[in-house]
C-alpha cells in the first residue's frame, strides 16, 4: 500500500480517537467536574488497554492487517492519547532487553517535555 493510502488510514483513525478524546473530556466535565485531569487519565488507560487487547488478540496479524496497524494502532489509539504508544515503544524495548534505551526513553520523554513545557508556559 502506497504512503497516501496509509497516510489517509491514520488520518481517519488518529481523527475520530481526538474526536473520542474531546468528548471524554466534555462528558467527564459534565458529570464530574475536578480540577484533576481525570479524562486524560482515563484516555491514557483506554488507549494502552485498546492497544493491548489488539497486540494480544491480533499477535500474528498485526503485520498483516493493514487497518489494524495503522488504522486502529496508529491512528486511532495515537489520537486518543499518544501515551499508549510511548508505553508499547517502552514494554517493547524492555521485553528486548534494551533496559537503557527504555529507562532513556522514560527519561527524556518525559524530563525534557515537561522542561520545555515549563520555560515555554513561564513566559
Amino acid at each position: 500500500m502506497d504512503i497516501l493510502k496509509l497516510s489517509g488510514l491514520i488520518f481517519l483513525g488518529g481523527g475520530l480517537g481526538s474526536v473520542l478524546r474531546f468528548l471524554l473530556s466534555r462528558i467527564q466535565f459534565q458529570i464530574l467536574p475536578s480540577n484533576f485531569p481525570i479524562a486524560t487519565v482515563l484516555a491514557n488507560i483506554l488507549a494502552c488497554t485498546l492497544l493491548g487487547v489488539i497486540v494480544y488478540t491480533s499477535k500474528s496479524k498485526i503485520d498483516d492487517s493493514i487497518w489494524l496497524k495503522y488504522f486502529l494502532i496508529v491512528g486511532v489509539c495515537g489520537g486518543f492519547s499518544t501515551f499508549s504508544a510511548f508505553g508499547f515503544e517502552t514494554v517493547s524495548l524492555l521485553k528486548s532487553g534494551h533496559l537503557i534505551l527504555a529507562a532513556l526513553n522514560v527519561i527524556v520523554s518525559l524530563g525534557l517535555g515537561f522542561s520545555i513545557l515549563w520555560v515555554f508556559t513561564k513566559v
